[in-house]
């Protein structure tokens, strides 16, 4: 499979071209930074894009026209952005798989958020990264918060003073908190209140070896995926104790 890297010079861009190149079925055909043609793509029969979101809807939707398929490593797809997305696909009858985060700690711990979601009312998130991540929330605590409110199916989340800049952005309800910092690669910490108690779900990445394995299992289940794809839970298939193994090995 061929597959061209937009936004290869970056953090995550590197280290996707080194998952392409160490897999025996994988041929990296085109490395895109900010000065490539995204033309040089053409060829590519995946577009990996780990850009920022400006540029990243004009990467997608060019793929998408081209027939190739898409994996979208970039933060900002709240659900607005996907589902305008969503209209590109199926204009296009293609494939997307959207993928907040490719580590497997991480996915599983958004999972669990979910899981607690409907017995706390009382729920914020706070995450960390590196000094030089440009968007703030990150894509992670987004997708989060969207799908603790999902699991709560409308039950409102108690987040008083929120109108109080230090309370934090408001993600689908859920107050979130982003700290840039040095020495940080990322946190994420999820934290429940209720009644005497706290539930707090955290998962720190220590270095970039922690996506490598999420990476290799986007590439190897893109191929049989039709259409828009949100999370890397639906390819490892979080809670069938199958994929998941596989894709840690």
């Amino acid at each position: 499979m061929k597959v061209a890297v937009a936004g290869a010079s970056g953090r995550l861009g590197v280290l996707v071209c080194e998952v392409v190149e160490q897999h025996p079925e994988l041929e990296l055909v085109a490395k895109i930074g900010r000065d490539s043609p995204i033309e040089a793509a053409a060829e590519a029969d995946v577009v990996v894009d780990v850009t920022h979101l400006e540029a990243s809807r004009g990467i997608v939707s060019r793929a998408l026209v081209r027939g190739q398929k898409v994996i979208i490593g970039t933060s900002g797809y709240d659900e607005s952005e996907l589902e305008l997305l969503r209209q590109r696909v199926t204009s296009a009858q293609g494939t997307a798989l959207v993928v907040p985060n490719f580590s497997l700690g991480s996915v599983i711990g958004t999972m669990l958020a979910r899981v607690a979601a409907p017995y706390f009312s009382s729920i914020e998130i706070i995450e960390a990264h590196h000094e030089n991540k440009i968007d703030s929330p990150s894509g992670t605590a987004v997708r989060t918060a969207e799908l603790i409110a999902e699991a709560r199916a409308g039950a409102p989340i108690d987040a008083p003073f929120a109108d109080q800049a230090a309370r934090g952005e408001l993600i689908a309800g859920v107050p979130v908190h982003s700290l840039r910092l040095q020495g940080v690669v990322a946190k994420q910490e999820v934290r429940f209140g209720g009644a005497g108690e706290v539930l707090t779900i955290t998962h720190d990445t220590h270095s970039k070896d922690a996506y490598r394995a999420g990476l290799r299992a986007a590439f190897e289940a893109i191929g049989a995926l039709d259409g828009l794809v949100v999370g890397l839970e639906q390819v490892l298939q979080i809670g069938s104790g199958t994929r998941a193994g596989e894709a840690a090995q």
